[in-house]
Parts: structure tokens; C-alpha cells; sequence
């Protein structure tokens, strides 16, 4: 099945309701496409980006990236879902054995000395359980850059251009908006089919789109 012009009845609708206390994670493992959907349709999860951080070259972009490191920020509901429960969708998700260039290695920036004991407690877990080093660098917080807005939410946009247009998601809105963090992980079968039947009625989508985005989690 595909997406019809003007199948939905979703008019850029770019926020869902936002909690009053979500926090935020930063966490660096390669290419940030990928960690970028992973997060995104996670419960609890309310909005993500893609950005540089870890160095001090100012201003990076993608071209001009100086000493910075390909990272996703997740803001989440502490209510819903915690950074413990993030950190292990971390570790399970990437190799942390492998040393990359600086471009894309395996980080978490904490903010606070809870997110601090929390990540190197789980580095340690998992160095134990896996009988390897662990190269991941667990660094303070510094400042996060925004990444360009084609980068953000890029399987939504790419793969799935024809669906992404008929949201009316504003390119410049897509670091803002629940909806598409969401789907952007559940078009690539990032979470469950029930997951997505549990909450998909807020996202205000028809039930053309709602039938399309069940079909590719079933892809996979």
C-alpha cells in the first residue's frame, strides 16, 4: 500500500504533550542515523537529534567537523522510561570493543554525578559480561550542536520521502517533533507492532498511514 497526497489528516502537528520534567541523554556510538530511529519509538522517549559533541572546534558542521563526535541527545520522561534503561539499549546496540576515528566513537556525556556513577557502572557490567575491554569514553557534558537538518530523522525523510511529505513535518521542525522520532524507528522496525497499535492513535494519523507504518514493521 502506498501514501496517497493528502492521506492524512495530521497537519503538522509537531509536539505531543511534553512532560514538565523530561531529561536529557547524550550518548555517541557511530553513525548517528541509526541511534537516532532506535531512540526515537523507545515509550518514554518524547523527542531526539543529531549533533556534534565532544571536542572544541567551534561551530562544527558534517563537512567541518574539527574534533567533534557524531552523537544523538533523547529527551525522555523520567516518569516513563530512565537513563538506565537508555544505557542498556546503548551497550546492546553497538560494539563498544571497537576503536573508530573520533568521528564515530563509542561515548556517553553525562550531565550530572547520578548519570556519571550510572554510566560507568554499566561500562564495567559490560566489559564482565563480554570479557573484552570497553573503549567507551564516558566524558562530562559540554555543548551539543545541532546537526543539518538532513540529517535529522533520516530514514523518515530518505526512505520514506513520500510519507514524510504528506505529514506536513517542516524540515527545520523534524528536532522538535515526537511524531517523527517516532516513526522515523518504526518505518525500519525498530520497535513492535504493538508498541506502535499502544500509542499510535495520538500521533494523529489516518488509517492509511497507520496501515502503511504496521506493514513496515512487519518488514522489518
Amino acid at each position: 500500500m502506498g501514501i496517497s497526497a493528502g492521506a492524512s489528516s495530521y497537519r503538522a502537528v509537531t509536539r505531543m504533550d511534553q512532560p514538565s520534567n523530561f531529561k536529557i541523554a547524550t550518548f555517541a556510538m557511530g553513525c548517528f542515523w541509526h541511534p537516532d530511529a532506535l531512540f526515537g519509538c523507545q515509550k518514554g522517549v518524547h523527542r531526539t537529534r543529531v549533533g556534534y559533541t565532544g571536542g572544541t572546534h567551534p561551530n562544527p558542521t558534517y563537512r567541518n567537523l574539527g574534533d567533534h563526535t557524531e552523537a544523538i541527545e533523547i529527551d525522555y520522561d523520567p516518569d516513563l522510561t530512565s537513563y538506565e534503561k537508555l544505557l542498556q539499549l546503548y551497550w546492546e546496540n553497538h560494539d563498544p570493543t571497537e576503536v573508530h576515528k573520533r568521528q564515530y566513537r563509542s561515548a556517553i556525556f553525562y550531565r550530572d554525578e547520578e548519570e556519571k556513577k550510572l554510566a560507568l557502572d554499566s561500562k564495567q557490567k559490560k566489559e564482565k559480561l563480554i570479557g573484552k575491554p570497553v573503549v567507551t569514553a564516558i566524558e562530562p557534558f559540554v555543548r551539543f550542536y545541532n546537526a543539518e537538518n538532513y540529517h535529522q530523522k533520516y530514514y523518515l525523510q530518505t526512505h520514506h520521502e513520500k510519507l514524510f511529505k504528506s505529514l506536513g513535518i517542516k524540515q527545520s521542525d523534524l528536532i522538535n517533533s515526537t511524531i517523527a522520532a517516532k516513526l522515523n524507528g518504526y518505518l525500519i522496525g525498530l520497535n513492535t507492532v504493538d508498541a506502535f497499535n499502544a500509542e499510535c492513535q495520538a500521533f494523529g494519523l489516518s488509517s492509511e498511514h497507520i496501515d502503511y507504518v504496521r506493514q513496515m514493521i512487519a518488514k522489518g
